[in-house]
């Protein structure tokens, strides 16, 4: 067979291919180790030492135009290809769209977003820090030495002797008091985790959120603290809320309350019911000191609260660990309208 015989052979051929197979056979039927253009050369030995080169030239340019052709086809098959597989799946947007299931809100992350706004519309700022604490800023900077008997009722996770899992907000506080180096005013809020050393059960946890409140300024005196208090409880569960004040003991306040909150029926006076809901007082003279506040100048007031507690409440939640178990169908409860 000659090369133009060939070149004809493999012009008809190609216009037949349907798909890559038949590419890839017709490829092997010219090009391959037994293919037509194989079987030519070997007509080469039979040439003079003059005519080899221009054999050879020959040759070449068929093997070049074929294998040319053949990406070409190999080019115009994928376009087809594509072209059909785009015919197929064309899209009807005259469909009614699929309903997207959207994400909520945990009611714990809901509740903390709504203390927060209520205290910034007062003029607090929100202040965040470290969850792993040295015993310096957990323990000692709010009044409570090495061998203060307090410490048993905050028992953490410790890392070493001097690293622990932080076991309130407060030492936020106690950061923030540095950094204002002995001048007011301050009025904070610190939102985050805290970790104790409990069993888990209906209303424990070993890790549980808190939101602490620092004021420090010239004259804060007690009424101050009781007035801020009463608006924001009235701001979380409604206008007709009342509060009650009952002394306490905490170790960096002095005077200390626990505050409860009327629960029932607030105009029964006789038979009113109160839970409690948060602790609170007047920071201690040590604290500010610690800190490097005048006492006799610089006075403050503290407030600390569970938001579980808070939601646990206004949402009717009998159990805490409901916030952390991330059931859908729990959290579907609170989040209905995202969906609607």
């Amino acid at each position: 067979m000659t090369l133009e015989n060939i070149r004809k052979e493999y012009l008809e051929l190609v216009k037949t291919i349907k798909d890559e197979k038949e590419l890839y056979d017709l490829r092997v039927k010219f090009l391959g180790k037994k293919g037509a253009l194989t079987e030519v050369m070997k007509g080469a030995r039979d040439l003079s030492q003059e005519e080899r080169p221009t054999f050879g030239k020959l040759v070449n340019e068929v093997k070049t135009f074929i294998n040319d052709s053949l990406e070409e086809k190999k080019a115009e098959l994928a376009k087809a290809a594509l072209e059909l597989k785009l015919a197929s799946e064309d899209i009807d947007v005259t469909l009614p769209s699929k309903k997207v299931e959207l994400g909520g809100i945990n009611p714990l992350n809901k509740i903390i977003e709504e203390i927060e706004e209520i205290f910034i519309s007062m003029g607090y700022s929100v202040a965040e820090g470290p969850e792993v604490e040295t015993d310096k800023f957990n323990f000692e900077m709010l009044n409570l030495p090495k061998d203060h008997p307090a410490r048993d009722m905050q028992d953490s996770f410790y890392i070493t002797n001097e690293l622990l899992m932080r076991t309130q907000t407060s030492p936020v506080q106690a950061r923030e008091m540095l950094k204002a180096n002995g001048e007011g005013p301050i009025k904070i809020i610190c939102p985050g985790k805290v970790f104790r050393r409990d069993n888990d059960d209906a209303t424990h946890s070993h890790q549980f959120t808190q939101i602490e409140g620092l004021v420090v300024d010239k004259n804060i005196t007690f009424s101050d603290l009781k007035g801020t208090l009463e608006h924001f409880i009235k701001a979380v569960f409604g206008e007709n809320k009342k509060i009650r004040l009952r002394p306490s003991f905490f170790p960096f306040t002095e005077p200390s309350v626990e505050v409860d909150v009327s629960w029932g029926n607030e105009d029964d006076e006789e038979n009113i019911k109160w839970l409690e809901i948060l602790g609170a007082g007047m920071v201690h003279p040590n604290v500010l000191k610690m800190a490097g506040f005048d006492p006799e100048v610089y006075s403050g007031f503290a407030f600390g609260m569970g938001p579980e507690r808070v939601a646990m409440l206004k949402y009717g939640i009998s159990d805490i660990r409901s916030f952390y178990t991330n059931d859908v169908r729990f959290l579907q409860q609170f989040n209905s309208d995202r969906n609607d």
